[in-house]
């Protein structure tokens, strides 16, 4: 297995990414379409070393690894190779000034440079290969920090990803806070962070004594809104699959649901049923290979002790297996929920499913309005368009949902992201890409132009006064009252 990195090491592996990303290597378009699809085969060719890396860090089975990390990583991989050309392609524009059109204006796409991308612990694999392929369409040179928490993962990483890419503009650090901070330490042109919004402040405040920009990928309390025009088995059903899934550690899991109160009893006797075809055997998910298990101690312990603090009525779940390390905490279901509850002060992040009881969507409307935080999906489970357009209209959120969970992160054609809490920056797909390149606005003015241009040069004259004033047409009444107007617009 790899070891942390030392401190001392850190500058010189920095200065070595500075090295190769002046010399242009990253910058041809084959280069970074090679890249990308040995990134592609990397993940091809490690899928049961991914899987069993996964497991032992998370107790993921071997269908959800595929689904939410391996397939997904291929998937990105791909679509950025066969779609880089296009995405650094110059964007030719259109002037309101006809004679301006002479000039050649375009927006050329330019990587930002050498780069920062510290990725999760929940989807250890993916969320480091999302972003690094943006960087590398991008053409920049990447260091990655993967989560100490998911050592397996990490190590892997570390071990493997530079036989496949090109070590001298890619490099994996391990280590854990000593080390991230003397990595933040350093100037990089963008940092990419997805994590939890504690973190995310420190990585803000580093990142402002150098003015460098951020994709920050953080999470937040996003809520379910279920009125009574919905389907309410297959709406429970999609619910809780997202709180089963990786054991409901993951950034767009429905972290509480607000339920219209005339249909609480079904949603519930739904959830019982979806549960139960989850986990036909008799030991339910504890008992099941089908689910995975929390992180860490740290977080195990959290949540037992949310359980505990609760408030509300644990309506089924609860129990705990925490023997021979398998900290696999049961789904659970909580109702009777207040606001003032404590599962309603943070991110679960665990496969606790809040229910507060409300009126109408109004009620739910009006309690997301007090929260300080925007969620980063608003999940609505309606069959009312009235309702639907509601919510819409009077929430805050950096994405919307409609009838189902998770599934809207499969949409690569999609800006994925959050809003003030739950983080800023857009990923997946050319979203990605567009983080990792600044827009350089590109005039070609010819010479030939300077006969028409020498009005604009001193001693400023009486004549080239009036050429100007004539273009603005400032004797015309009409066109001076409409000037006038807009200004005081």
């Amino acid at each position: 297995m790899s070891d942390y990195i030392s401190l001392s090491q850190i500058p010189v592996i920095y200065h070595s990414l500075r090295k190769t990303f002046q010399a242009a290597k990253t910058k041809p378009i084959a280069w970074r379409r090679k890249q990308l699809l040995q990134l592609c085969r990397f993940a091809k060719e490690n899928v049961r070393a991914i899987e069993e890396c996964l497991f032992l860090d998370l107790g993921k089975p071997k269908q959800e690894a595929l689904m939410s990390e391996i397939a997904s990583s291929i998937d990105c991989a791909l679509h950025a190779a066969e779609n880089v050309e296009k995405w650094a392609r110059p964007e030719f524009v259109t002037t309101s000034q006809p004679w301006q059109q002479a000039w050649n204006p375009r927006v050329e796409k330019h990587p930002k440079g050498v780069v920062l991308i510290i990725s999760p612990w929940n989807l250890p694999f993916f969320l480091t290969i999302l972003p690094l392929c943006g960087a590398i369409a991008a053409g920049c040179c990447a260091l990655i920090k993967p989560s100490e928490i998911t050592h397996h993962t990490s190590f892997f990483l570390a071990e493997n990803l530079l036989k496949y890419v090109d070590p001298d503009a890619f490099k994996v650090c391990l280590g854990g806070i000593p080390e991230t901070t003397r990595i933040l330490e350093l100037r990089w042109d963008h940092i990419s962070y997805t994590g939890n919004s504690r973190v995310a402040r420190i990585i803000s405040a580093a990142a402002a004594k150098h003015l460098t920009p951020l994709t920050l990928e953080l999470g937040g309390k996003s809520p379910a809104i279920v009125d009574s025009t919905a389907n309410i088995s297959i709406s429970a059903k999609r619910i809780l699959w997202s709180k089963v899934g990786n054991a409901g550690q993951t950034c767009v899991a429905v972290d509480y649901v607000m339920v219209e109160k005339s249909i609480l009893p079904d949603l519930i006797e739904s959830l019982k049923d979806a549960y139960e075809s989850f986990f036909p055997n008799n030991g339910g998910a504890l008992k099941s290979e089908s689910y995975a298990r929390i992180v860490s101690d740290l977080h195990f312990e959290r949540l037992k002790d949310l359980l505990r603090q609760t408030d509300g009525e644990i309506l089924f779940g609860g129990d705990w297996d925490s023997g021979h390390g398998q900290r696999q905490l049961e789904p659970t279901i909580v109702v009777g929920i207040k606001p003032g509850d404590m599962l309603m002060q943070e991110e679960i992040f665990g496969p606790i499913l809040p229910i507060m009881a409300v009126e109408n969507v109004g009620e739910a409307i009006a309690y997301l309005s007090t929260r300080p935080d925007s969620p980063l999906v608003v999940y609505i489970f309606s069959g009312s368009e009235q309702n639907i357009k509601k919510i819409i209209t009077n929430t805050t959120s950096g994405n919307v949902t409609i009838n189902d969970t998770i599934m809207q992160t499969s949409v690569k054609e999609l800006p994925f992201g959050g809003v003030g809490e739950s983080g800023y920056g857009r990923v997946f797909g050319q979203h990605t890409f567009d983080n990792f390149v600044y827009r350089r606005s590109i005039t070609d003015i010819p010479y030939l132009n300077e006969p028409s241009s020498l009005g604009r040069y001193p001693p400023y004259t009486k004549e080239s006064y009036e050429a100007f004033a004539g273009m603005l047409d400032i004797s015309n009444p009409e066109v001076g009252e409409a000037l006038v107007l807009k200004c005081h617009l």
